[in-house]
């Protein structure tokens, strides 16, 4: 019979969260949703590579934010088309021979400016004539650039790191690598978001796409998952960034929590899907939406 303590060193939080082993990559990780996941990373040890088209924003976010257990290094570049995704994987492949072990799919883009409730109210909901004409004021472009960037560019993304998702994940014993795609609740709800099908409907996409990337990926043991978010202050949600890259959004939700989401609410969704926690997890979305969901029709 056992009479020595336990060890119970790896349930303890310190393990199952660890994130110094990784070098990571964070589309879009200079502002909003983005620089929430960047930070998380930094603050417990991960090498993070941020990118944006924006050079002067990177630079912004690497100074004030680079400070960490880990460390933070600006990536210049356009994840919305073919070329530019893979001539970043390039760059990063000369700088991390070895590879990474985790690339953040977070760069978005939403485009309904003619059809937001928000900006320009709500039809009519009874009459067919106020719908068609509410809604028609969407241009073909509006669409065709929503998509480029939220669903082609993410697809275009995974596949020129992929060899680089399985070199990191190789070199790293117990550990397999992951792409993790930032999608929307949008993409879940059976509304019109708001006066935002093209948004809605690329997130839609997007997540259907992660699911494809999954199945793909999983004999080349690099895993996807998805992490669908409700309202979070944002560029897209807020407008704009203050100096410090940081949006704030006056607003207070509907939903169960009654509140929009926090750095530390994405903070924890990301730490536990990249860390030792989250290595049983492929092909799932992670829902931190406060329980919008709950309460407006979805399909989950």
């Amino acid at each position: 019979m056992a009479t020595g303590k336990s060890d119970n060193h790896e349930l303890a939080a310190s393990t199952l969260f660890d994130v110094s082993h990784i070098t990571a990559v964070v589309t879009g990780g200079a502002t909003g949703i983005g620089l929430m996941i960047t930070q998380a990373l930094v603050s417990n040890g991960a090498k993070v590579y941020i990118t944006s088209r924006r050079q002067e924003v990177l630079d912004q976010t690497v100074k004030l934010y680079g400070e960490g257990k880990g460390s933070l290094h600006a990536l210049q570049g356009d994840v919305s088309t073919k070329a530019g995704c893979v001539k970043l994987a390039k760059q990063l492949g000369e700088k991390e021979p070895k590879g990474i072990q985790l690339l953040v799919n977070n760069a978005g883009i939403a485009r309904d400016s003619h059809t937001s409730f928000s900006s320009n109210g709500q039809p009519d909901m009874t009459s067919a004539e106020a719908i068609s004409k509410h809604f028609l004021k969407s241009e073909d472009q509006q669409w065709l650039d929503t998509f480029q960037t939220n669903v082609t560019g993410g697809y275009f993304m995974s596949m020129a790191f992929l060899p680089l998702l399985a070199a990191g994940g190789a070199s790293t014993p117990g550990y397999t690598s992951q792409v993790v795609n930032v999608s929307s609740i949008s993409g879940s709800m059976k509304g019109t978001s708001s006066g935002q099908p093209a948004y809605a409907s690329s997130k839609a996409a997007f997540t259907h796409l992660s699911r494809m990337l999954a199945t793909t990926f999983k004999d080349c043991k690099v895993r996807v998952n998805v992490i669908a978010p409700g309202i979070f202050p944002s560029e897209m949600t807020a407008g704009e960034s203050g100096e410090d890259n940081k949006s704030k959004l006056d607003m207070k939700p509907s939903n169960p929590a009654g509140r929009t989401g926090h750095d530390d609410d994405m903070a924890a969704t990301i730490l536990f899907l990249a860390g030792k926690g989250g290595l049983f997890y492929n092909e799932q979305i992670m829902y931190p939406d406060g329980g919008t969901t709950l309460q407006q029709p979805a399909t989950k």
